[in-house]
């Protein structure tokens, strides 16, 4: 890993049961910082992705990830707050509710390092069968690992 590979690291300790939050630590690079000096509107939409797609691939079974990928449909997003070079932020999931057909919705808050809030946001996420490339209904056995 270079100094411009972003830290994101996984809390310690066992993976999630069903239905826990998931957390991972991020660390921005220089390339992450705007003109503003904090991390740019653009990348924390990716770091969204980025901690959903570690939740997923630590909770689902193999042969769900090997089977289903999934799709942004829309991401609502509060920015509360900055976070500048070498700020380490946690970010936190959860799936608050069962799925709704093909979709269901990702919270998602980043508190910075005074442990404050930094960014909120609620993400739909729809399920596409990878061998034919369509949408379809979550199935019951690939959301159970994810709700309480």
């Amino acid at each position: 890993m270079n100094s411009e590979t972003p830290l994101h690291q996984p809390a310690a300790g066992p993976p999630p049961r069903a239905g826990e939050d998931f957390t991972l630590a991020i660390t921005p690079t220089s390339a992450d910082i705007d003109e503003l000096g904090h991390v740019n509107n653009a990348v924390w939409v990716r770091w969204l992705q980025d901690v959903a797609t570690a939740h997923w691939n630590a909770v689902a079974a193999p042969e769900h990830v090997a089977a289903y990928i999934w799709v942004v449909t829309r991401h609502e997003i509060d920015y509360l707050g900055n976070v500048g070079p070498g700020e380490t932020v946690t970010a936190r999931t959860w799936i608050p509710d069962a799925p709704r057909g093909a979709r269901f919705d990702r919270c998602v808050e980043f508190t910075g390092p005074d442990g404050r809030v930094k960014v909120r946001a609620r993400t739909t996420w729809a399920i596409v069968d990878r061998g034919s490339g369509r949408i379809l209904r979550v199935p019951k056995d690939v959301a159970a690992p994810f709700l309480g």
